[in-house]
């Protein structure tokens, strides 16, 4: 069930943007905020140890290579992974680049999962504002529906497939240290990001900060 949370996540986000058109733009930065802390906090407090633990000397370099690596998805994204998608000009075939990189990122997020199964939640969290967002940039450039409805549910199942594919071929689990590494690269640049984005031109907002609070306070006690 834990492998399903994150399928959930985004199919709910995308039907409840498809009919409910959220409007309120302070509500999904707060949820942003508190997804990107509770995101990190997993990563921090239970991922990173973890991997260290391993005593791979190398374990630095491939969460730096994580990190890069998710730069260069963004390249191709625009930073659709923690939510940075704007403007509103028309589409008028599936954005591909945009599809790759955020299944991609997707799918390695799932690795971890079955090693971590409370890492299944904060993905779940930090994909539904996400889901949201993505399906409301869409609406309002007036892509196809079809190629909505197919964009959202392949970006759904990206994590548990990336969950099911470390499960069923053992040999991974002999690089688990080092894919593990890589995709908390990847968590610690996008979770940060988010947190530093919510908080716009540097102002003090106690809403946020509260979101951030209640996040790390969460993840302590899983």
């Amino acid at each position: 069930m834990n492998y399903l949370l994150p399928l959930f996540s985004v199919l709910i986000g995308y039907i409840l943007a498809l009919f409910l058109k959220p409007k309120s733009k302070t509500n999904l930065k707060l949820l942003l905020a508190f997804s990107g802390s509770f995101l990190l906090s997993l990563t921090v407090m239970h991922l990173l140890p973890e991997v260290y633990e391993s005593h791979n000397p190398k374990i630095g370099l491939f969460i730096m290579i994580g990190i890069l690596f998710q730069i260069i998805l963004e390249f191709f994204s625009k930073g659709a992974e923690h939510g940075h998608v704007h403007g509103h000009d028309k589409m008028y075939h599936m954005p591909w680049l945009l599809f790759i990189s955020l299944c991609i990122h997707a799918f390695l997020e799932g690795f971890p999962v079955g090693h971590h199964h409370d890492l299944a939640l904060g993905i779940a969290i930090h994909h539904f504002p996400i889901a949201i967002i993505l399906t409301m940039f869409f609406i309002n450039s007036k892509l196809n529906k079809i190629a909505i409805f197919i964009f959202m549910t392949t970006f759904a199942v990206m994590t548990p497939m990336g969950t099911l594919v470390s499960d069923f071929f053992p040999v991974l689990n002999t690089y688990y240290p080092q894919i593990t590494a890589v995709v908390i690269g990847i968590l610690f640049h996008i979770s940060s990001t988010i947190i530093f984005e919510s908080s716009e031109g540097h102002k003090f907002n106690i809403a946020k900060v509260s979101m951030i609070v209640i996040g790390i306070v969460l993840a302590c006690f899983l």
